[in-house]
């Protein structure tokens, strides 16, 4: 887990008469003890119902709804769970950067550069002043001094953005601005605190060095240079460079437009009085800003009922406004994912199990193409709980929105710190911890964000996380002054 780290494995137990019992996967193990029956329904008799621990459907573990995932699923053998590495490679195969449109300037702030910027002249256009002072011929005042000053007439005024060029004869000068155009004949500029700051003649005390404060064209770049590289985002700084370049639009990725569906009938909108078995939809704020901080356009749907009906006709009429959906709930083993049963049916979207904790179920791939053969968008389902919604989307949506953006680094940034207090960690999954980076002298240290640890339901604590601690799949346990690595999420306030 980096230097300094300890790492607890779990102690191999011995296996006595394997050969001779009927195996059963830990799931079904699990299930079998959790198991209750109950009387039969008029609407569904024989109903057996099995409660499921996982993070796949709600945000607090609230399920309501249809059945629809047969029991089988929840015996996946633990060889068909892919790696968190695995899963990104997955994802990132079928991402590409969106095609590339022509904006203006104003409309480019934020996007990646489809191409290079290059220069339509040469910048600046025109020798012009560096400081508001007197345009001179520098020989007429190189016996200038405090006990010897010269006068000279001035036969000009030029403020910035003048056309005038009036010549600059001996023994002439011309009033001018900052930015302005240098007049022919001129060869410096005394700036104005070295005169007596005359309108129609000037008294000069200090001759100037020659070509003093001209900036002379082409001094930052000259026609055809590249200003700026392909790849590049549209900060301010290059909005301007591009600007100063004499361009007014520019080739880049557009930013993908986002769908985001919380799915739950027990979710309601926050403010709203809620009942027993109802809370707040937290999930489609979390993500819709999530979507616009990694650079995307977020349309926030909203909750949406646990009918699969309904789901089908908002993601059939979504389909062709937007480039990615993303989706919370229903997409693990529970008996009402209706996610996995609208989605999983199509054959583009595949639902399974990846090594990590939390956001172990996860659904990827594209709504179906359009009559068109138009790609349809890509479908990212991810667990209800919202931790698992929030760690889902920052190791699996946000990079592939960034290089639908057209980044090449399309990963936060990591670092090394020292554990605070030490936490247990799942064998055989990737943890994501929720931690806050604390400055202690020159050391950086993670500190837990809540006492609950990781829990998926966590969402108040997790407001108060700024990074997630990554544990490697064979730690079990983390203890105060081990090194980890840390995903950093969030600069602190």
């Amino acid at each position: 887990m980096g230097s300094g780290c300890r790492p607890r494995r779990r102690r191999g137990h011995r296996r006595r008469g394997a050969a001779h019992r009927p195996t059963r996967c830990a799931a079904g193990r699990d299930a079998a003890r959790r198991t209750r029956i109950i009387p039969r329904d008029r609407r569904n008799p024989g109903l057996t119902v099995t409660p499921h621990e996982h993070d796949g459907h709600t945000e607090h573990g609230v399920h309501s709804g249809h059945a629809h995932t047969a029991p089988d699923d929840a015996c996946a053998p633990a060889a068909s769970a892919r790696s968190v590495a695995e899963q990104l490679a997955h994802v990132l195969a079928q991402v590409t950067a969106l095609p590339p449109v022509r904006l203006p300037l104003d409309e480019a702030r934020g996007l990646v550069l489809a191409e290079d910027v290059r220069s339509a002249t040469d910048t600046p256009p025109f020798d012009n002043s560096a400081m508001d002072g007197y345009a001179v011929r520098r020989a007429d005042l190189l016996g200038a001094s405090e006990t010897t000053p010269i006068t000279l007439p001035v036969i000009a005024d030029l403020a910035a953005g003048t056309a005038e060029n009036p010549q600059i004869g001996p023994g002439q000068v011309a009033r001018i601005m900052t930015g302005a155009p240098i007049p022919d004949g001129a060869d410096a500029v005394v700036p104005i605190e070295n005169t007596d700051q005359g309108r129609y003649s000037v008294i000069v005390r200090v001759p100037p060095q020659p070509a003093a404060h001209i900036r002379r064209a082409g001094d930052d770049a000259h026609a055809g240079d590249t200003v700026l590289r392909a790849g590049l985002q549209l900060w301010p700084t290059r909005i301007a460079a591009a600007a100063s370049a004499g361009t007014g639009t520019v080739l880049v990725h557009p930013a993908p437009r986002v769908a985001v569906i919380s799915t739950g009938s027990e979710l309601v909108v926050p403010g709203e009085p809620t009942r027993r078995g109802q809370i707040p939809d937290s999930n489609s704020f979390l993500l819709a800003a999530a979507v616009a901080e990694a650079g995307g356009i977020p349309l926030r749907v909203g909750a949406v009922p646990d009918d699969d009906d309904t789901l089908r006709n908002l993601l059939t009429r979504l389909a062709g406004t937007v480039d990615a959906i993303v989706l919370s709930g229903g997409v693990s083993v529970g008996a009402y994912d209706v996610v996995k049963a609208v989605l999983a049916p199509l054959g583009t979207v595949g639902f399974g199990p990846v090594k990590m904790q939390p956001g172990k179920p996860q659904g990827f791939g594209r709504w179906p193409a359009a009559a068109d053969g138009a790609a349809g968008p890509l479908i990212f389902a991810l667990p209800g709980n919202p931790v698992s919604a929030y760690v889902s989307f920052e190791v699996f949506v946000r990079p592939a929105l960034r290089r639908m953006l057209g980044h090449t680094s399309i990963q936060r940034s990591r670092v090394q710190a020292v554990v605070a207090d030490g936490w247990s960690s799942p064998q055989g999954r990737a943890q994501y911890m929720p931690v806050v980076i604390e400055a202690d002298g020159d050391r950086t240290l993670a500190r837990r964000a809540a006492r609950g640890g990781s829990g998926s339901h966590l969402v108040a604590s997790l407001g108060q996380a700024t990074a997630f601690a990554v544990v490697p799949e064979d730690t079990t346990r983390v203890v105060a002054g081990d090194t980890v690595t840390v995903l950093l999420t969030t600069l602190a306030d």
